[in-house]
């Protein structure tokens, strides 16, 4: 029976007898392990740090809402919180990333008949502005932002309003991240980004 203390695996799954390898080759092995197994355990260490800080900000949040009769429906929107002192502040927020099913396909057919019926009268910004928003990237995708921009186009057409209509139906929310940052007031009044990115500490 081998003495698997006596042996190392390599990255092809071989056992190689430790007294063949170098002395830099095992020095390496070992730093790279004992630094990976800290950050392994660091990281698990944040994981909880961040379960601990958003279980104890949405309780508050919610317990204040209640001392006020207020029911607050999900935990949609952003919020700041303050240290009485004004020293520290919490910011909430979350970012969800859209996209437009088929029924923006609607809108589509229904803006190209109001530009159709505008081509001669229209100002051409507004139709450059639409063409612009519906113009596919190189993989085909449309930009949600730019659609989203002519419902701030007040347009009196009935095909414009149901078209807006249809773009709005058209959102799905796909996902949703839920971000907190932290913040240190210095002497001048500002307030410093307190970063738990390992790069920038």
């Amino acid at each position: 029976m081998i003495d698997t203390s006596q042996y190392k695996q390599d990255a092809h799954g071989n056992l190689v007898p430790i007294a063949n390898i170098k002395e830099a080759d095992l020095l390496r092995d070992e730093v790279v392990i004992e630094i990976v197994k800290k950050a392994i355990h660091l990281r698990e260490t944040l994981q909880n740090a961040k379960e601990d800080f958003f279980s104890s900000f949405h309780a508050f949040v919610e317990l204040s809402a209640e001392k006020y009769d207020v029911k607050l429906g999900g935990r949609k929107g952003n919020t700041t919180l303050y240290s009485f002192d004004g020293k520290y502040r919490i910011d909430f927020a979350i970012n969800e990333r859209i996209e437009l099913d088929e029924k923006v396909n609607a809108a589509k057919a229904l803006i190209d008949e109001c530009i159709k019926d505008w081509a001669a009268t229209s100002n051409s910004n507004i139709i450059t502005l639409i063409n612009q928003a519906f113009k596919v990237d190189k993989w085909g995708n449309l930009n949600t932002r730019r659609i989203l921009e002519l419902r701030n186009v007040e347009i009196d057409d009935d095909r414009w309003i149901r078209a807006m209509e249809a773009i709005s139906d058209s959102l799905k929310v796909i996902d949703s991240k839920q971000y907190m940052r932290f913040y240190e007031r210095l002497e001048n009044g500002e307030y410093r980004h307190i970063s738990l990115d390992f790069a920038a500490i």
